[in-house]
């Protein structure tokens, strides 16, 4: 009996770690760029708007056996990241201490949604030129915090700026409600004193 105890917990170890890695595979995108093999997601996962976060990108050599981490490519490659239709952001490649092949760059997403990543330069005598974006299949998009706010809910990124801009719309709307108010007051203030009868100086 016990033998059969121990032999279904280390199944069940077994069947957990198997789970566990396929799901952190699931959340990077692996790709080939010639014989060199990128693999991209976020440096955390899951990823929400409001932390710090940024580009985790692996590259090895496939040619090796088994295959091998190319270094220095922090001087050779430049990636950009973009989302929600602004204009991109350059972030820096660095490499990552005791992790050769790894890089990573460091930016924090604002807005809930799909990122897109564009990774340029050279690998050895190898072009560049790869788009990596989140979704189904890659890895995860940029997840909203505020389900899990409690017990009070913050706004952020977006939410933050329309508010924002909400705020300055209802003060300069105040600000010209005041203006027209003073106009109408001096307006009847002179118009007062224009029909006041003549003599009345008081």
């Amino acid at each position: 009996m016990f033998r059969v105890l121990k032999a279904a917990t280390a199944i069940a170890v077994v069947a957990a770690s198997i789970g566990i890695f396929s799901g952190r595979a699931y959340a990077h995108e692996s790709r080939m760029v010639g014989p060199y093999r990128f693999v991209v997601g976020f440096l955390t996962e899951p990823a929400f708007a409001g932390t710090t976060n940024g580009l985790d990108l692996t590259i090895t050599d496939t040619r090796n056996t088994p295959a091998t981490p190319v270094e220095g490519l922090e001087k050779t490659l430049t990636a950009t990241v973009s989302a929600g239709g602004v204009a991109p952001l350059s972030i820096e490649i660095k490499t990552r201490f005791g992790q050769p092949g790894k890089y990573a760059a460091y930016f924090m997403p604002t807005q809930p949604g799909q990122y897109v990543y564009n990774i340029k330069g050279k690998v050895a005598a190898q072009d560049v030129n790869e788009k990596f974006e989140s979704g189904p299949g890659r890895f995860n998009d940029v997840e909203s915090t505020a389900p899990l706010q409690y017990p009070v809910k913050v706004p952020g990124g977006a939410d933050l700026v329309t508010r924002l801009d909400s705020i300055q719309s209802t003060a300069e709307q105040t600000r010209i409600i005041a203006l027209a108010a003073l106009i109408v007051g001096i307006a009847a203030i002179g118009w007062g004193v224009l029909m006041r009868p003549k003599g009345i100086t008081k």
